[in-house]
């Protein structure tokens, strides 16, 4: 595994690559949670590094009472459980495995950002390319395609290319029962 990706690795089971903190341009911008000291506020970083695992699910002691509080707090971003479904994930398929899916999923969430974003749809994106499949997100994105031509969207009108693409992952979400909360 290289090194920038294991940097995105979250102990939690967040891939940093899907974070609007790490995704943000801002100054305040996160570079994941394995450089620099800006994590060691982390509870269960400073713990995955004590016992010198990568994430918690190689933990003898998972799910520990630190990490179901974890839950409770950081689990926002992702919706209630993912970032548990994601240990899970890498537990059953392995971590090189689950890290190559995830980074599809970021290409996918940098070209979501890159195509179709107005300013204010990264953390809708975020939440799209962390719990949907990335063949639902790729088949709306087509189905965008097609219909901003049939409608003859300039491609310089991002608000129309933003609702459209919205509306189509929506209603994807609704009829495949994706949970984005």
């Amino acid at each position: 595994m290289s090194k920038q990706n294991k940097n995105l690795v979250g102990c939690c089971g967040i891939y940093c690559g899907l974070c609007t903190k790490y995704q943000s341009k801002a100054p305040s911008r996160c570079i994941g949670c394995r450089l620099g000291k800006q994590h060691d506020w982390c509870s269960i970083y400073r713990c995955c590094r004590k016992k010198k695992v990568i994430t918690c699910i190689e933990c003898t002691e998972y799910p520990c009472e630190r990490y179901i509080r974890f839950r409770k707090w950081g689990g926002e971003l992702y919706g209630s459980k993912a970032a548990e479904e994601n240990l899970e994930k890498i537990k059953e398929l392995g971590l090189e495995k689950w890290l190559e899916e995830q980074r599809q999923r970021q290409a996918l969430f940098e070209g979501l950002l890159q195509n179709y974003n107005e300013g204010r749809s990264m953390s809708f994106y975020c939440k799209t390319c962390t719990r949907m499949s990335i063949e639902l997100i790729n088949e709306a994105v087509e189905e965008a395609k097609k219909k901003l031509v049939s409608e003859k969207v300039e491609k310089s009108d991002i608000k129309s290319k933003v609702k459209i693409l919205k509306s189509i992952l929506k209603d994807i979400c609704l009829s495949s029962n994706v949970n984005m909360g």
